[in-house]
């Protein structure tokens, strides 16, 4: 219990006693009991109504326990996850006892919802990690502690389950004991509790058990209400994410979030990054009611004495000063089914905002069991590594140890608009800060000027042999005669110099693309329309293309000449090669080729002639042909 110092009216000032919230999960390998034990634990304690009580008995008859009270049913909600008995999706549970209340997060143990057990893990305070006493300490077991340390929790508890399996053997359970603390060494973890039970009978659940008097420890929801979970340590000064810039009338203009650190109050003077604009603070708004401060935790909106250049994703700060950068290194948890490959593009969101950013590098990943670093090219789905982002903008942010809310962050797949990872931030890299845009005084308006021309790049994509070499070499003879200026980048001409450090993994493969793109941006700020032929076989990385070179100068052109015609043509001799497995990784035959979905034209060159192509490209440029 904690005392409350309020004000209450015409009552004065009182003191109120107010129980302490503690928000913890349950996780571990599948079926070590996570839903059996929490299910218990709310049925001994009598935290359960009488019509819950009475259908989770009438549950279990139909259950698969011989009959026997089911606990796991009271949190496996979804049909799926009573016919399998897994558990699936994150169960959420809120109860309260003499001491203390609770919310509970009940986390599915198979691999396949590693993600799920994430999501549970990043809201809390401590983590509840059970493991089968007759199994032992197990990869799944390892990887839940190592993404609990990931996550920020601090306070471990080893639930060491079905004791009674084992007839409640000192022995072993002292041997996963040891395990355990010996991987939790390797973990920035504050405290590690470990203790004997047995969900399905109920020993040391919610009282002592007289099968362990070797164990002098608390039960587990007693250790629980007695823990000491301190506050996440964060500097005092005031941190206020911009979520929404509420502008009901001309009159009214408020800035809206949730604070998230600090406190603030009428006439402060607060900061906007990353504008750097200064301002006082007129208004405080909590709901529909005006206040003279705001509290931590607390969604507010403020209003200041002056218009200053505030939108979403703007932050708001006070006697504190975040990190302003655009390359951060970060240890992500990676949650998607394709793997991470460097050079890939994603949406970064941290806080309010989210910024196009791409993975640079991936320094290493690491070793579930040992905790080693591992070099790596790509990383797997549940894979723990640390990478290397750039993004397309300065991110305000902190460090993860300093600042949970401002260190934290997910990489949305730009295309399917699926998480792909989440992750802290470790630190920012000090060259981002270094390195300056220089502006020139010739632009690239007036080169284009001087050449008469708007410059963009035409890019060809598809298979081999398909004829972007012949069509590309056309349109620039074409466009030659018509005096405009040109620069061709062909795929084999450009891997013979710039590229000729790249393979055809798909790694080589994403790099080779963003160093032609880079190369074409370039010719287009030279006022050059820049024509590009290359197989680009990924999606992704022709749309990270069109965003490196610009929407409105990205024209994509495919090429979309069937695969037989291609290999019939096979004027190199490659896909004989590729079918005698000559050559690894040749796209259309041991690799993929991902087909645009929405190009500006698509030419079949066994239904147009190379004229009649390099027409059509002409009319849809709007290029006259005189």
């Amino acid at each position: 219990m904690k005392q409350l110092e309020v004000w209450n009216g015409a009552r004065g000032r009182g003191i109120f006693k107010v129980k302490s919230l503690l928000k913890f999960i349950t996780c571990g390998s599948v079926d070590d009991g996570k839903s059996t034990l929490i299910g218990h634990m709310l049925y001994d304690a009598k935290l359960i109504f009488a019509d819950q009580k009475r259908a989770l008995e009438l549950d279990s008859k139909l259950g698969s326990n011989e009959g026997e009270i089911d606990y796991s049913l009271l949190l496996d909600g979804l049909m799926a996850e009573r016919e399998q008995g897994i558990t699936i999706d994150v169960a959420y549970r809120y109860f309260t006892t003499s001491e203390r209340s609770f919310i509970v997060a009940d986390c599915p143990g198979h691999e396949q919802y590693t993600r799920n057990m994430a999501v549970g893990a990043s809201f809390a305070d401590v983590a509840v990690i059970l493991v089968d006493a007759s199994a032992g300490i197990v990869k799944q077991t390892k990887r839940h502690a190592r993404i609990c340390a990931l996550m920020g929790i601090k306070h471990i508890v080893l639930a060491v389950n079905k004791m009674d399996l084992i007839d409640y053997d000192r022995y072993i359970f002292d041997e996963i004991a040891d395990e355990f603390k010996a991987l939790c060494a390797q973990l920035e973890v504050t405290s590690v509790q470990i203790i004997p039970v047995s969900a399905t009978v109920g020993d040391n659940v919610t009282k002592k058990s007289a099968q362990t008097q070797w164990y002098t420890g608390l039960s587990l929801l007693g250790y629980l209400e007695s823990l000491e979970v301190g506050a996440q340590s964060i500097n005092s000064g005031f941190i206020m994410p911009v979520q929404r810039v509420c502008r009901p009338n001309p009159q009214f203009r408020g800035f809206q979030g949730e604070v998230q650190a600090g406190t603030v109050a009428v006439g402060d003077t607060v900061k906007a990054l990353p504008s750097n604009e200064e301002a006082v603070i007129t208004k405080i708004l909590v709901t529909d009611k005006e206040c003279e401060c705001a509290l931590q935790g607390q969604p507010v909106t403020i209003c200041t004495d002056k218009e200053i250049d505030i939108s979403r994703g703007s932050v708001l700060v006070k006697d504190f000063q975040p990190k302003v950068n655009n390359l951060i290194t970060a240890k992500i948890l990676w949650m998607d089914n394709h793997k991470l490959v460097m050079g890939r593009n994603y949406f970064l969101k941290c806080g309010t905002r989210i910024l196009p950013a791409t993975v640079i590098k991936i320094k290493h990943r690491e070793d579930i069991n040992t905790g080693k670093h591992i070099n790596a090219e790509v990383v797997h789905k549940n894979e723990i590594a640390e990478v290397d982002i750039s993004v397309s903008e300065k991110l305000i942010f902190d460090s993860f140890k300093h600042n949970h809310f401002m260190g934290s962050f997910i990489l949305i797949d730009r295309v399917s608009n699926m998480t792909s990872a989440c992750g802290i931030i470790e630190h920012d890299i000090r060259r981002g800060n270094n390195i300056i845009w220089h502006e020139t005084a010739v632009t690239r308006e007036f080169r284009a000027n001087q050449k008469a021309q708007k410059p963009l790049t035409i890019w060809f994509t598809g298979l081999s042999g398909s004829g972007k070499s012949t069509i590309a070499n056309a349109i620039e003879l074409r466009l030659t005669a018509m005096h405009k200026h040109t620069m061709l980048l062909d795929g084999d001409n450009v891997r013979h110099g710039l590229n000729n450090n790249l393979g055809f993994t798909e790694k080589d493969r994403v790099e080779n693309i963003r160093r032609v793109a880079e190369v074409a941006r370039l010719m287009n700020d030279a006022g050059l329309i820049t024509i590009t032929a290359f197989i680009s076989p990924y999606s992704e990385d022709r749309e990270s293309a069109k965003k490196i070179i610009g929407s409105d100068n990205f024209v994509e052109i495919y090429i979309c000449t069937p695969l037989a015609e291609c290999e019939k043509r096979d004027v190199k001799g490659l896909y004989k090669k590729a079918r005698n497995n000559e050559i690894p990784n040749f796209t259309g035959i041991s690799s993929p080729y991902e087909q645009p979905v929405n190009p500006a034209l698509s030419i079949d060159t066994t239904k147009l002639s190379i004229e009649e192509a390099v027409d059509m490209i002409i009319d849809y440029l709007n290029l006259s042909r005189n």
